[in-house]
């Protein structure tokens, strides 16, 4: 794995848990940001924007951890891409939230470089599943 993934002194590249790596470990903090951001939405969006950015949120970690759960390398590879594509569907609904005037832009903004992060820490890890 990347050097930096492995959370706790994973130097033998093998794992636990899926909470050891530092990816997941990312995602649930990043969860809590979208959990905190749109909890300042109108209380009219709850069906709306704010259920779309918690549910795509909350994908990201899960499908992580579910795909660990799997202990098959190939399944792993293919959760963690559905967690990319929850990553990009998140940042849609961030942008959207702007433009609806739900939210500002600063307060997007930092969440929209915590994206990019976790999706390129995503794609290493694919990467280096992939070629084990």
């Amino acid at each position: 794995m990347a050097n930096g993934e492995w959370g706790k002194g994973m130097g033998d590249q093998s794992i636990s848990s899926y909470r050891d790596l530092h990816v997941w470990q990312d995602a649930m903090e990043f969860a809590e940001q979208c959990y905190r951001l749109t909890a300042t939405f109108p209380k009219d969006e709850l069906f709306g924007l704010t259920s779309q950015v918690r549910r795509a949120a909350v994908s990201v970690p899960a499908n992580i951890a579910e795909g660990h759960g799997r202990e098959n390398t190939g399944s792993f590879a293919q959760f963690l891409r559905i967690s990319q594509g929850s990553v990009k569907e998140l940042e849609t609904h961030l942008l959207l939230a702007v433009r609806v005037g739900l939210t500002q832009e600063e307060k997007v903004a930092p969440l929209l470089i915590r994206c990019e992060s976790i999706v390129k820490r995503l794609r290493s890890l694919i990467r280096k599943l992939q070629d084990k």
